[in-house]
């Protein structure tokens, strides 16, 4: 009798499938339309800069919370959805090429996937149409009439709400957690791969790649001129072999298959 047991992959946002911080592209095209003052976009504009070579922090996350819930108080959600014109295109950009190549061959395990982040679910859940995702998992601002309040209708999808919004989602979509696998750069979503069987440390922040050379995690990191570049995590385990191990990602055994 087969095993029919269902995964899926989670894919952190920000230099994980993309480059940089998907935060400073949503404050630019709300500067454009005139939702967030010159001043608060230079500031956004260098913290994008340090965020690209020093990675998350939780106060740095609660900052961008923060301002993204001040810059949509009080519009409509047409308004947000509208600025997606001018976020996605250059979202997709961003997005890594060998990171395609991940989700090319989590679709070919028949593996569904998944993004996960703290950005606005509005714009997120395009991008994942466009990359042709499962779906997305992100942040959700609450409404009244269609209007934003400036607040959260759930948790702040970040730190162990990623982990709690995951276990949801595998639970109503028959998930087996230990099959799954789970991609990202900062150790503030160590609850999220440790939720699942195969936790992949991508561009790990220091933080992250202690843990993960601690814990034998495969660790992963790509540059603009290096495909890719595989670190070994345990010393019986050669760069080579947890390359094929990490990149094959199971593609010849489907969602049967679990690396031991």
């Amino acid at each position: 009798m087969g095993d029919n047991r269902r995964a899926a992959a989670f894919f952190d946002l920000d230099r994980t499938l993309i480059a940089g911080s998907s935060a400073f592209v949503f404050g630019r095209a709300a500067w454009r339309h005139g939702m967030m003052p010159t001043s608060e976009l230079l500031s956004d504009a260098w913290k994008a800069i340090t965020f690209r070579f020093s990675g998350a922090s939780d106060e740095k996350a609660n900052a961008v919370r923060d301002r993204i819930l001040s810059a949509i108080e009080g519009r409509a959600v047409e308004e947000l959805m509208t600025l997606g014109d001018d976020i996605i295109p250059q979202l997709l950009d961003d997005v890594r090429k060998e990171s395609q190549g991940f989700l090319e061959l989590h679709r070919e395990a028949d593996r569904d996937t998944y993004l996960v982040t703290a950005s606005p679910i509005e714009i997120v859940q395009s991008l994942a149409v466009e990359l042709e995702m499962t779906g997305a998992i992100a942040t959700v601002a609450e409404t009244v009439d269609g209007i934003y309040t400036g607040e959260l209708s759930e948790p702040f999808c970040y730190g162990p709400e990623k982990a709690h919004a995951i276990a949801r989602v595998a639970a109503r979509e028959g998930y087996d957690l230990a099959l799954c696998y789970a991609y990202s750069d900062s150790v503030s979503d160590l609850p999220m791969l440790e939720l699942v069987g195969h936790p992949v440390a991508v561009n790990p922040d220091n933080g992250l790649e202690a843990v993960a050379r601690a814990r034998g995690w495969p660790i992963v990191e790509f540059s603009r001129t290096a495909r890719r570049v595989v670190k070994t995590t345990t010393a019986s385990v050669g760069a080579v072999g947890l390359a094929v191990t990490t990149y094959a990602l199971g593609r010849h055994h489907g969602r049967r298959a679990a690396f031991l």
